[in-house]
């Protein structure tokens, strides 16, 4: 699959400060350590409505440790997928009387456009599971050679699953008990009660071709990927073991990404499968948490439609720590609104104070996991002189929209 279009990411003045972020694994803040090329994946989209606020609280915030890194002197390799074909995509084109194709093509092409609006820097490889299923096949057939996958119990369709205790660290990213990974595992996509299985807590690698579901033939049998391989074969073949930075919403640490670590090292006989685990919080609507089956969900693509500047929606979606659960309000969008025009206006002065201070002040806070409401203050405190007491420094304008651009993705 084609990413979006890029931006230019301007060079900032000053010193820049090394990246810590949240390690879900290890549940403390520890410094990222890339060689001179960090590695990233985030888990992608499954294409079957449009990007709402939930995602792109989400990418924004991984968007922030692509820039950071950047300012780091690092190169970046990131890599995102698209789950473009499971069973939420099927059902939804199913009840709309739709092609699964069509629509999984036309949902990808309208997130693109959001991310391109938002300004998020695209991934280097963006991969879709269905053009992945030639190692995801090859993969499968790996796990079931080592012991590490079996087939059900099942001679009508012997879909093939991962034993989830075979490398012997289930667990060791979520760090949840069984009795959680049990009520998310049926919450999220998995398929405890399936006769045949081994345990209920066995991840499907391979599901075999059912009337009516698309299929494709390989030395499986006909059928269709799980959801948790695809992220881990990606991974593995464009990123090697032990990358950078694993990412997604709160949602993924389990089932998805500890199945996806779980797997990638039964593969390799490795571990880890990535050096951090990071994670956003989930975004609500007026106190309740966003969701499809609440039909309360705030597309990106919508406010756009109703013409609002994409910068208000980064700057509101900034407004807050990337790993809390928070509430989308009218009175955040019209905040960030607000704080758009006031920076624009103080960018637009023949000069300002100094601006090492600001721009020291909004590295310091991006460091120290991405505290981005704490850097949007750095440059409401650099604003407030400018538009209220003036200065003479006449690059300090350009150096703060310089740096806003470069490090939180904001034209000014």
């Amino acid at each position: 699959m084609q990413p979006w279009s890029s931006v230019s990411v301007p060079k900032v003045e000053g010193t820049p400060r090394p990246l810590q972020l949240f390690d879900t694994s290890a549940a403390e803040v520890r410094p990222t350590a890339p060689g001179p090329e960090a590695r990233m994946y985030v888990c992608g989209i499954t294409p079957y409505d449009a990007t709402h606020l939930g995602h792109a609280a989400t990418y924004l915030a991984f968007d922030l440790i692509h820039r950071v890194w950047l300012d780091n002197g690092h190169q970046v390799h990131y890599v995102q997928n698209v789950t473009d074909i499971d069973d939420p995509l099927l059902e939804r084109a199913e009840r709309d009387n739709e092609d699964w194709v069509v629509l999984a093509m036309r949902e990808t092409a309208l997130f693109r456009e959001d991310m391109e609006a938002l300004r998020v820097l695209p991934p280097a490889d963006f991969i879709g599971a269905v053009e992945s299923i030639p190692e995801i096949v090859e993969a499968v057939g790996k796990l079931l050679a080592s012991g590490a996958a079996y087939r059900a119990d099942d001679p009508e369709y012997p879909d093939i699953y991962f034993r989830h205790q075979a490398t012997g660290r289930f667990g060791s990213e979520s760090n949840y008990d069984e009795a959680t990974m049990n009520t998310f595992f049926a919450e999220r996509g998995g398929d405890p009660d399936r006769a045949g299985k081994e345990h209920p807590l066995d991840a499907l690698l391979w599901r075999m071709a059912r009337p009516g579901e698309p299929s494709w033939d390989s030395e499986l049998g006909a059928g269709r990927p799980g959801w948790h391989l695809e992220c881990s074969v990606i991974a593995l073949n464009r990123l090697g073991l032990g990358f950078d930075v694993q990412g997604g919403g709160s949602d993924l640490i389990f089932p998805h990404h500890e199945f996806s670590a779980a797997h990638a090292e039964a593969l390799s006989g490795e571990f880890p499968f990535a050096q951090h685990y990071v994670h956003s919080g989930m975004i609500g609507l007026d106190g309740e948490k966003m969701s499809k089956s609440r039909g309360n969900l705030v597309f990106v693509s919508r406010l756009r439609g109703d013409r609002v500047d994409p910068m208000a929606i980064r700057l509101a979606l900034l407004d807050g720590h990337y790993r809390e659960d928070r509430s989308w309000t009218a009175d955040a969008l019209t905040a960030g609104a607000a704080r758009l025009s006031r920076w624009r206006e103080a960018v637009a002065l023949s000069s300002g104070p100094a601006a090492a201070e600001a721009i020291a002040g909004l590295r310091e806070a991006l460091s120290n996991d991405l505290d981005a409401p704490g850097a949007l203050r750095a440059i409401d405190a650099w604003v407030e002189a400018a538009l209220v007491s003036g200065g003479d420094d006449a690059g300090a304008p350009g150096a703060i929209r310089t740096a806003v651009d470069a490090l939180l993705g904001v034209e000014l």
